[in-house]
């Protein structure tokens, strides 16, 4: 009898352990298509470009991978951005690495704070590319599922 509510409470706290490491490598993964967005009527013609990324979400960290083409000027540099909302502009959270030419890559890794995952879920976080010109941004998308 001892035995058996001893196994019993050993094959209970593996189950546990194995739903509680399970738990922790989850990951959940959503994608954004880049575009290019004009900030104003004066840099709609200086625009062009596309591209796509995917954020992959483990615990607090968001990995970023993608890629663009078509600027008509040179990458500078790839913001992630929280808007709290899809469509809405917002604070840098946090910066990429960005091929440095007209084509190319985007990779990173950021910490996010529990309200940023919550943002990342909701569809408010969002990649803004900025190219040589205009330098206000010329790629933008925001994450969804």
């Amino acid at each position: 009898m001892q035995l058996s509510k001893r196994w019993s409470a050993a094959v209970a706290a593996g189950v546990g352990f194995i739903c509680f490491a399970f738990s922790i490598g989850a990951q959940e993964s959503f994608k954004a298509r880049l575009s290019a967005l004009p900030a104003d009527a004066k840099t709609r013609p200086e625009l062009a470009g596309s591209g796509s990324v995917t954020g992959t979400l483990s615990g607090m960290k968001l990995t970023v991978n993608g890629n663009f083409e078509g600027l008509k000027t040179n990458a500078t540099m790839v913001e992630l951005r929280d808007g709290g909302l899809g469509g809405v502009r917002g604070p840098v959270v946090g910066t990429l690495t960005i091929t440095k030419a007209m084509k190319g890559t985007i990779t990173g890794s950021v910490e996010l704070n529990a309200a940023q995952v919550e943002h990342f879920k909701k569809g408010g976080l969002y990649v803004q590319i900025y190219s040589e010109k205009p330098a206000d941004g010329t790629l933008w998308g925001w994450f969804t599922r």
